[in-house]
């Protein structure tokens, strides 16, 4: 009863994370709560895994991490570096070891929203299409990762997971000369066929890319009109449900705040739906301009158009406008949202926005610098980079070099050493403690500590011992090799509509039980499992590809093209090399 049990909680969480429908985090602390009242779990194992240290040292490289991009370090260092190249192929080529090295050290996500920013607009430069460069980036961010403990979380995870079966936990280079290897292949395959197998999108105007044409409209406050002298945001237009951009006053052009009051003869660029425009036509005290505005009269000498990208940290992630008072704050305004899928354009004030998604906007150049050294958006195309803090910069480089060193050389644990990094830190005032609550990704952590638990639940309830012993009967007459290589099959497939860590956590389990029931060595397997996690390129669910999927307006079957082939290959290098490195 309890494996039935258990393996169906496995089942309704990967449809539950594949859909969305509810957060993953909310989803993990159901699935606890459902394992602790059915006494499969007690409440110490529940939630055992948040205590670990394991949890300390992922919490610790996003409080580092932070203090690297808000010193604006990493910032300089990527652009300065990328932009001094000039050939397509040696651009390509730099600017995914930057990224892979970048990512070797650092949470993946961040690296690839570091770097895309830049790359968009040397790509503009160049002539080049960002959808040429940008999938390669978010991959060799993703490759990054498998050359060191701290690349990706799933390695932190599944060290964790190892120590807590009584294995030794990874050390900090264990993993590197393979993951060097995996990242080379990449660039190498990456390289060959760029040409061929990457979508060539060129850039259209912003009203095309975000199908605003239609419903942008000029009007002009005629004489008596009732409009005069009321406040902007409160005026009657808004019971059709309108959105006043710019108004444009004599000669000036200005975007409307919440003490502006509107005048006689003001011409208001709008944005409303066609519904709308058609009642604001019908209107005495309005006389609409133009149904259409073209791209070049949105923009002037005073006021631009940008892009901005939603990153990890970000206060906009899931949040509204209204609710983090967006206009009010930053004094630009949001004409369009570009998403992964699709383009949302109308009601967007109430939109809970995500990671990766592209908010078209227009501001005065003060409020888009403003922008720029919040920290909080990568400004797409942009060459700028934030306010470099020289001198806190360096020293969080220095404190994280440390930081490694000790870890590596064992000198001190490896929770400490990173804890200890991240509290100097904040102490050195490279990050604030309200800014580093604001980039942890709590949804990440709890869903590793969750999933740890299920991994317990699975032991407990005999639920891996039964998968583990169909493997073996389905499997294990081929030899030990096919058995790894169906674990490693099943976790790369699992990715798909999981987090890579959380699929690892689920197989490692079943994986270990079968390993030690072929009397083979159950580390081989759990480090093949954790790189067949870490390089699963197959579909664009993975954080670094969602972040690049606006930027570079790709579709689904473009990460299908190229990722199904490369994934093929690197699943085949570490099948060969892991029994090589770790013998089974």
């Amino acid at each position: 009863m309890e494996i039935a049990l258990v393996i169906g909680l496995l089942i309704v969480a990967i449809v539950l994370f594949a859909t969305e429908k509810f957060s993953v985090d909310v989803v993990t602390v159901g699935l606890l709560v459902i394992l602790a009242l059915t006494g499969i779990l007690t409440p110490k194992e529940a939630f055992e895994g948040f205590s670990s240290d394991f949890m300390i040292i992922l919490a610790s490289i996003f409080v580092i991490s932070g203090a690297l991009s808000e010193t604006g370090l990493l910032d300089k260092l990527g652009a300065q570096m990328i932009k001094r190249l000039k050939s397509e192929t040696i651009f390509i080529t730099y600017t995914m070891l930057v990224t892979a090295t970048f990512s070797a050290f650092m949470n993946n996500t961040t690296v690839t929203a570091l770097v895309t920013g830049p790359v968009v607009g040397i790509c503009r430069k160049l002539g080049i299409s960002p959808s040429k460069v940008l999938i390669p980036v978010a991959y060799s961010s993703i490759l990054g990762g498998t050359c060191t403990l701290i690349g990706t979380s799933t390695n932190v995870a599944v060290s964790g997971y190892i120590a807590q079966a009584g294995m030794e936990p990874l050390a900090f280079f264990e993993i590197f000369w393979i993951g060097v290897i995996l990242c080379i292949t990449g660039i190498i395959f990456i390289l060959l066929f760029w040409r061929k197998i990457l979508p060539d999108y060129k850039e259209t105007s912003f009203t095309e890319d975000y199908k605003i044409k239609q419903y942008l409209s000029e009007i002009i406050i005629s004489e008596n009109s009732n409009l005069i002298g009321q406040r902007a945001f409160k005026s009657d237009l808004s019971r059709w449900d309108v959105r006043i951009i710019k108004i444009i006053r004599g000669k000036d052009e200005n975007i409307p705040n919440r003490r502006t009051t509107l005048e006689e003869g003001d011409i208001l660029l709008i944005e409303c739906p066609v519904d709308d425009l058609i009642k604001i036509k019908e209107s005495p005290d309005l006389k609409v301009l133009a149904d259409i505005i073209r791209h070049e009269e949105i923009q002037s000498d005073k006021i631009n158009l940008i892009e901005l990208l939603v990153t990890p940290g970000s206060r906009l992630a899931d949040h509204s406008l209204t609710e983090i008072r967006f206009r009010q704050n930053y004094d630009v305004v949001v004409l369009g949202v570009h998403r992964f899928k699709t383009t949302v354009s109308q009601k967007i004030a109430s939109l809970k926005f995500k990671i990766g998604d592209v908010l078209l906007v227009q501001g005065t150049e003060e409020s888009i610098e403003i922008l720029r050294q919040s920290g909080e958006f990568s400004i797409i195309g942009d060459f700028k980079v934030n306010m470099f803090n020289e001198r806190k910069g360096i020293l969080s480089a220095v404190i994280f070099l440390i930081a490694i060193i000790a870890a590596s050389l064992q000198l001190v644990p490896l929770s400490i050493a990173f804890l200890t990094a991240a509290l100097v830190t904040i102490l050195v005032g490279a990050i604030t403690v309200e800014r580093a609550y604001e980039i942890m990704n709590w949804k990440l952590l709890i869903l590793i500590g969750g999933m740890s638990a299920f991994g317990t639940a699975m032991e407990n309830s005999g639920a891996s011992t039964f998968l583990a012993e169909n493997i073996i009967y389905l499997l294990g007459d081929l030899g030990i090799m096919y058995v790894l290589a169906g674990f490693v099959v099943l976790v790369i497939l699992l990715t798909q509509p999981m987090s890579n860590a959380a699929a690892a956590l689920v197989v490692l389990p079943v994986a270990i039980e079968a390993a030690e029931l072929l009397g083979s060595d159950p580390r081989s397997f759990a480090i093949a499992i954790m790189l067949g996690a870490s390089v699963s390129l197959i579909t664009p669910f993975e954080p670094s590809c969602i972040l690049v999927y606006g930027p570079g307006r790709y579709k689904f079957m473009d990460f299908i093209k190229t990722g199904v082939p490369l994934t093929l290959i690197l699943l085949v290098i570490i099948l060969l090399l892991v029994p090589v490195f770790w013998p089974l």
